[in-house]
């Protein structure tokens, strides 16, 4: 095989991909959906349903134990989770309070409104990768 073959084999080879595992725990109840979000992109965070490159799932509450994403780019990335207990796909609030649990990737503290991109950033460089997010209630 001469050295314009394997120069034309590697241009043409697709960026790696990987799967990430993301492990929910702490739920107040099996009633509703958990919606899990997953962005690069730091301006769609933490709400990435309008992010056309995100990946999302919705489950089951009582099926929330561990959620797969395959065949993301390698890079950084974030995961925002709500708890939809009345499935109504959207947080419910009572006055400027979430009614409904949430988590991030990496766990970060959340004291008035969600955490920034960066702060619940997480990189994904190996074939598979593995995120455990804890649900935070504030009712």
């Amino acid at each position: 095989m001469g050295l314009a073959a394997l120069t034309g084999a590697a241009l043409s080879a697709s960026p790696a991909t990987s799967t990430l595992d993301v492990s929910v725990y702490g739920l107040r109840s099996m009633k509703g959906n958990v919606l899990v979000c997953v962005t690069s992109n730091p301006k769609y965070f933490p709400d990435c349903s309008k992010d056309p490159k995100s990946h999302r799932a919705k489950v089951a509450a009582s099926d929330a134990g561990k959620v797969s994403f395959s065949g993301l780019t390698q890079g950084t990335y974030a995961v925002a989770l709500l708890h939809d207990e009345n499935a109504n796909s959207k947080m419910d609030m009572a006055v400027f309070l979430p009614k409904e649990g949430f988590g991030f990737s990496r766990n970060p503290a959340v004291v008035t409104g969600p955490p920034k991109f960066k702060a619940a950033a997480f990189l994904i460089d190996a074939d598979e990768v593995s995120q455990r997010v804890k649900m935070k209630y504030m009712l």
